[in-house]
C-alpha cells in the first residue's frame, strides 16, 4: 500500500525485455537506503518488488501483466522515474490509499501553465473516468493528484511547484502516456451498489451518493 506522496525520482540504469517479460535496474540515492531485498517500490505508480539491492541500484523483475497493463515497459536507459516506498503503520497518510496496481494507462492532451502551476488535461477510457469524480483523488504515474474537471474520456489535474520540482509529470508532454490508478475505494462503493445483495434495499444510500456526485 502507498498513499502517492513521491520520495525521490530514480532513473533507470538497465531495462532489458526477454519475451513477455523484463528486467530492469533503477538508481536511487534515497529510496534504497531504507530498502531491502523483498521490499515493495512503487516505480512511476506500479508495485514492484527488490530482487536486488546493491550501492543505491534496485532490481526489479516485471511480469507480462505488469508489462501488460501499464506504461513501464516503455521506459528507457537514462529516463527518470516516480519512487515511493510501500506505507509503513507509523506513516502520515498525505496523500490517499494507493495499491500499485495500475487500472489503464492514459495520456497527456494538453497541458496549460497557470501562474506557478501546470493545468494537465489527460485522456482516458470511460472504463477509467466512471470512477473518477470532481475534487476526488487519482494517482498519476504514482502521484496522488485532486481531480479538478471530469469529461467522458478525460479529467484535469492541477500541477502546483513542489509536485513539478520532485516528480516527473513536469518532464512529460502532449501524447505521453501515464500509468493510471483510480481511488480503490470508489471501485468499492460501485460494486457495493451494483451487488445482488444490495440491490432495491437502500434507497436512501443510493440518493445521498447521487447527490454526492459518486453515481
Amino acid at each position: 500500500m502507498f498513499t502517492g506522496i513521491i520520495q525521490e525520482m530514480g532513473t533507470v540504469s538497465v531495462i532489458n525485455k526477454k519475451g513477455r517479460v523484463a528486467h530492469i535496474e533503477i538508481l536511487s540515492e534515497q529510496v534504497a537506503r531504507s530498502s531491502d531485498i523483498g521490499d515493495s517500490i512503487s516505480v512511476n505508480g506500479v508495485c514492484l518488488t527488490i530482487t536486488a539491492l546493491q550501492q543505491g541500484m534496485m532490481q526489479f523483475d516485471l511480469s507480462a501483466e505488469t508489462l501488460k497493463t501499464s506504461n513501464i515497459g516503455q521506459l528507457k536507459k537514462g529516463d527518470r522515474v516516480n519512487l515511493e516506498p510501500a506505507l509503513r503503520p507509523s506513516d502520515r497518510l498525505g496523500g490517499h490509499f494507493v495499491t500499485g496496481h495500475i487500472d489503464g494507462v492514459g495520456s497527456i492532451r494538453r497541458k496549460n501553465r497557470i501562474g506557478n502551476t501546470i493545468e494537465v488535461e489527460i485522456r482516458a477510457t470511460e472504463e477509467i473516468t466512471k470512477y473518477i469524480v470532481k475534487k476526488g483523488s487519482v494517482a498519476i504515474d504514482g502521484i496522488s493528484l485532486t481531480v479538478v474537471d471530469i469529461e467522458t474520456n478525460s479529467f484535469t489535474v492541477v500541477i502546483i511547484p513542489h509536485t513539478e520540482n520532485i516528480t516527473t509529470i513536469a518532464q512529460k508532454g502532449v501524447d505521453d502516456t501515464v500509468n493510471l490508478e483510480v481511488d480503490i475505494l470508489g471501485k468499492y462503493v460501485a460494486k457495493l451498489l451494483h451487488s445482488p445483495a444490495t440491490e432495491g434495499k437502500d434507497d436512501k444510500l443510493l440518493t445521498i451518493l447521487g447527490k454526492s456526485g459518486f453515481i
